[in-house]
């Protein structure tokens, strides 16, 4: 029997896996039963035929990097490592296991039942991404089942707190687990026919403009915050028409240019009230940076743009904080890698492969620009990512167990070295 036809046998394996998974609410924030599911994870990956080990993160490090109300929470990461004989490569797949928070009414059930529908999986992660984790899962339980070595050595974690920022997960992973990876599979930013192969990354600030309280009844004894801040929001009107004239096409023929969003957060400082003049705004910048720039350089140019704004507002200060960035990725899909992929998802799905870059990030820049190898994105997918809802399409889940195993059975990597990918 043939892995792929071993999966088609057995869906009720990956269905059983998905429910599991789903009904472990490993909410993020602030980050609950990581312990439990870690646990769960690490034995998955044991009986399929790996050995594994669950890491958690040093409390000094925790302490870093969590706010306080999320330090009763730890972080674990699970590594998983399959030697297979004569193989010279290793592939590295990688998901994420935490979710967002739920809200909203579900009509399918409870939002952590894993409720089976319509060909459907109800429940929180089954999208994002615990789906693409049990399709993983079954691919190399059909392996094993079928005595069908993979042609290269695999890797595989499952990491925390994607949904944040993946400090303590991949980025914990790349900088301080035992990997060696020559190729990575980030299990989501493509799906169907299409591969992924890179992301925009993000730069976050976060603006404050400080004026002067005074009595609501004589504003002209303050300086108003607000006013100050919408000056400068309405500079940022020429910058938006600067960054549309640096079109970049994808492989795939998309037009992409960066990208800046204003106020996704804004608040008033303490003290607010209807008869005060405010003394503080802040608001925060969501800057999208294409793969075809330079992180570095888009962050003196917003800087720049911003002092020279507040030079509108004299009678204020502002300052400028950065929350946080993620890089972006690119991978040229005319690698030997890339090829391999596509050629697995056209035999499985009868369609010819496409690759995207997708406009929102994920992990795979931890692999390709920190580790600068090859790296790709495909998984099962879904649709209500986040929302009210989510849901997996159990013949995606399956279709990607068949591509992830038909991967790992027909391409054995370069004999040029260890390729890098471009950052």
């Amino acid at each position: 029997m043939t892995p792929a036809a071993y999966i088609d046998r057995h869906p009720e394996a990956l269905l059983r896996r998905l429910r599991q998974l789903v009904g472990i609410p490993t909410v993020n924030p602030p980050g609950e039963n990581y312990d439990r599911i870690t646990a769960l994870l690490t034995r998955e990956l044991r009986a399929v035929g790996l050995s594994a080990d669950r890491h958690q993160v040093p409390a000094s490090l925790a302490r870093r990097t969590l706010p306080p109300e999320q330090l009763a929470y730890p972080r674990f990461n699970v590594l998983g490592r399959l030697k297979s004989p004569g193989a010279r490569r290793t592939v590295h797949f990688n998901a994420h296991y935490d979710v967002v928070p739920v809200s909203g009414r579900w009509r399918h059930g409870d939002a952590f039942s894993g409720r089976e529908q319509g060909g459907w999986v109800y429940g929180r992660g089954t999208a994002d991404m615990k789906g693409s984790i049990a399709s993983l899962l079954l691919a190399l339980e059909a392996l094993r089942a079928t005595r069908t070595a993979p042609l290269l050595n695999v890797e595989v974690s499952f990491t925390a707190d994607e949904e944040t920022d993946s400090t303590l997960g991949s980025g914990w992973l790349v900088r301080h687990a035992p990997i060696s990876p020559d190729y990575a599979v980030v299990m989501e930013g493509g799906e169907g026919r299409t591969v992924c192969c890179g992301h925009n990354g993000t730069l976050w600030l976060e603006v404050t403009v400080q004026g002067r309280a005074a009595h609501g009844s004589t504003p002209e004894k303050g300086v108003n915050a607000l006013e100050g801040m919408a000056v400068l929001l309405r500079a940022f009107e020429a910058y938006k028409v600067t960054l549309a004239g640096r079109p970049w096409r994808t492989p795939e023929g998309r037009v992409q240019r960066p990208t800046v969003n204003l106020g996704g957060v804004f608040h008033c400082g303490e003290g607010a009230k209807i008869n005060t003049v405010p003394a503080q705004a802040t608001f925060t910048i969501d800057r999208r940076v294409l793969p075809r720039e330079d992180h570095a350089a888009a962050e003196r140019e917003l800087r720049a743009f911003l002092t020279a704004a507040a030079r509108l507002i004299p009678r204020c200060r502002v300052s400028v904080r950065k929350i946080s960035e993620n890089y972006s990725s690119f991978s040229s899909p005319d690698h030997p890698f890339f090829t391999a992929m596509a050629r697995c998802v056209t035999a499985v799905r009868g369609e010819r492969t496409r690759f995207n870059v997708s406009t929102g990030f994920n992990d795979m820049h931890f692999f390709a620009h920190h580790l600068r190898i090859p790296t790709l994105g495909y998984g099962p997918g879904g649709e209500a990512c986040h929302g009210v809802d989510e849901r997996a399409r159990v013949r995606e889940l399956i279709a990607s167990a068949k591509i992830y195993a038909a991967l790992l059975t027909s391409f054995e990597g370069t004999e040029t070295g260890r390729p890098k990918a471009r950052a």
